[in-house]
């Protein structure tokens, strides 16, 4: 396995290079405005660290979000691009689910990513177990509820004084009032890449690459647009 992971929906442009093992390279670039500049030179970036050509890889996997519309589908675009001229496998990962699988926590706990206009993206966790004997898996980190957009207030009682990591968290702090701000804060594509090889070997089957929006693009068609091309 040679597992190329990336992940475009949150301001972090990360990528990643898993050869099953563990992880080869990575690379991370907090820029909330620069994805669709920042993505293909951070691919480059990282086969060159490890020392591998892209025709090597066996497989993609791809932030599927929750995440803003425009930051996302760079991120999906590439990885369905890069698996149409390869020919290998697209797998989707909850971009939530690389956040609490770096989180590293032994107790339950939430994730919570920035959506704007005063929301967060958010869902619960129970922590992933470590292997009891040799040659036995671990478990990952397993998402209890379905990701969801609130606003924080909104959530407010569900929340408050809960272990929670991310952005979001640490944005409404008087909310998440159980935030760890020595945890991850963006996502980290050596995180989902290591989620992703686990769930692999264990036969598990992954989301495909669609996006994960939860609400309508910030874009929207004008009301009272008017036609001028001639019917």
């Amino acid at each position: 396995m040679l597992l190329l992971a990336l992940d475009t929906a949150t301001p972090a442009v990360t990528v990643a290079l898993h050869d099953g093992s563990g992880v080869l390279a990575e690379s991370r670039q907090v820029d909330a405005r620069r994805h669709g500049e920042l993505l293909l030179p951070a691919v480059d970036r990282v086969l060159a660290e490890a020392g591998r050509k892209l025709d090597a890889v066996s497989d993609i996997v791809v932030g599927v979000g929750p995440g803003p519309y425009t930051g996302l589908r760079v991120g999906l675009v590439t990885a369905a691009t890069f698996g149409a001229v390869l020919g290998v496998p697209v797998h989707g990962l909850c971009t939530l689910d690389g956040l609490a699988h770096a989180a590293g926590l032994t107790e339950p706990f939430i994730v919570a990513t920035d959506a704007r206009r005063k929301e967060v993206y958010w869902a619960r966790y129970e922590p992933g177990t470590p292997s009891g004997e040799p040659g036995t898996p671990s478990r990952p980190v397993t998402r209890l509820t379905e990701p969801a957009v609130d606003r924080p207030a909104d959530i407010a009682d569900e929340v408050a004084g809960v272990p929670a990591v991310g952005a979001g968290a640490l944005l409404y702090d008087t909310v998440f009032t159980g935030v760890r701000r020595d945890g991850p804060e963006h996502q980290s594509a050596a995180a989902l890449a290591a989620l992703a090889a686990q769930k692999l070997a264990a036969g598990e089957e992954l989301l495909p690459p669609q996006p994960l929006y939860l609400r309508r693009p910030d874009a929207q068609v004008p009301a009272n647009y008017k036609v001028v091309t001639p019917r």
